[in-house]
């Protein structure tokens, strides 16, 4: 029986792996691809961001970090989309910014119904050597890179030549060999990763099995989320996102700006952007922000949340600490 391509994209938070996937579902030219999508929260807000075509399906895992928090989500998951009849051309998992890529590419190498395709990594340029003086953040940045089988380092766009060569020299290394790519928009195309060329070679699962056993350190990091009830401000929102606190690391959602207009509300980097979402989000407005454990600036999230509600718009919003 012809085994299933499995690929694994991993990367630290807001390094790209939505816009990735998002691309992928847009040139995939008829291919069928199941994709799996792991969030780091208690709302699934990367699941809702990913594109929707015909003949794809998105299953968003449960809350938690995939490799060591979801694991039976993920097998239940697999069960179900190799029992899909005609079987989809690749299964994609998009694991969340604090997991390890490498742990979710076990699945493959131990079921004959699967065949790894690739490991692929994305890695913020304009940000990683900011990130990785942070002896916190380490082991998380440098973990996903030593089992990759191409890093991206994307997002060059906002960085200096100089910037971009000292992330790339701080890549080689973390993870001497391993294939990196310079992107912006993480205009990696499908082909290049559907391709013959990308079905690696590997060990046995027993082998890899062996290769990694880590700590939970999904633990090491806690999300915040809330369902802002109103309407919200643009302008406030974007001094807002200017001047997010410290210890924030990601954030993401939607907010309600009209009576039928809305707002999807990224930061990452500590950059922000705010720009119009197409229409309503399915589950209506939410947030989500992930910081370090103990370091997540929860009441000052809230407070500056609160100042963002338009003149005369309710300005309470419902939260929910989650680790």
């Amino acid at each position: 029986m012809p085994r299933t391509p499995f690929i694994v994209i991993g990367g630290f938070l807001g390094a790209g792996k939505t816009t990735l996937l998002n691309r992928w579902l847009q040139d995939a030219q008829g291919q069928r691809l199941a994709v799996l999508v792991n969030d780091f929260g208690a709302i699934d807000i990367d699941a809702a961001l990913v594109a929707q075509r015909s003949g794809s399906e998105t299953i968003a895992l449960g809350n938690g970090c995939v490799c060591c928090a979801i694991g039976d989500d993920l097998a239940q998951a697999l069960m179900r989309v190799l029992a899909v009849a005609p079987p989809f051309d690749a299964i994609v998992v998009e694991s969340s910014g604090v997991a390890d890529p490498w742990r979710v590419a076990q699945y493959a190498l131990a079921d004959p119904a699967l065949e790894l395709a690739a490991v692929i990594v994305l890695a913020d340029a304009s940000t990683l050597l900011a990130q990785a003086a942070d002896p916190l953040l380490t082991d998380t940045l440098v973990r996903p890179l030593r089992h990759a089988d191409l890093v991206l380092l994307n997002k060059v766009d906002l960085c200096s030549a100089a910037a971009l060569e000292a992330a790339r020299a701080w890549v080689d290394a973390q993870a001497s060999g391993v294939s990196v790519l310079p992107t912006a928009q993480a205009a990696l195309p499908w082909a290049a990763v559907s391709g013959a060329g990308w079905h690696v070679a590997r060990g046995t699962p027993a082998q890899g099995a062996v290769a990694m056993r880590p700590a939970d350190h999904g633990a090491q990091f806690e999300s915040w989320s809330a369902a802002p009830q109103g309407r919200f401000d643009e302008h406030r929102l974007r001094a807002w996102l200017r001047d997010l606190p410290p210890g924030v690391l990601r954030l993401k959602g939607w907010l309600r700006s009209g009576e039928a207009a809305w707002f999807e509300v990224q930061f990452a980097g500590r950059r922000g952007s705010l720009r119009r979402a197409p229409g309503a989000p399915p589950g209506g407005a939410a947030l989500v922000a992930i910081g370090l454990g103990g370091q997540l600036p929860v009441p000052a999230l809230e407070q500056g949340l609160a100042r963002c509600a338009a003149v005369n718009a309710p300005e309470h919003a419902r939260a929910a600490p989650h680790r």
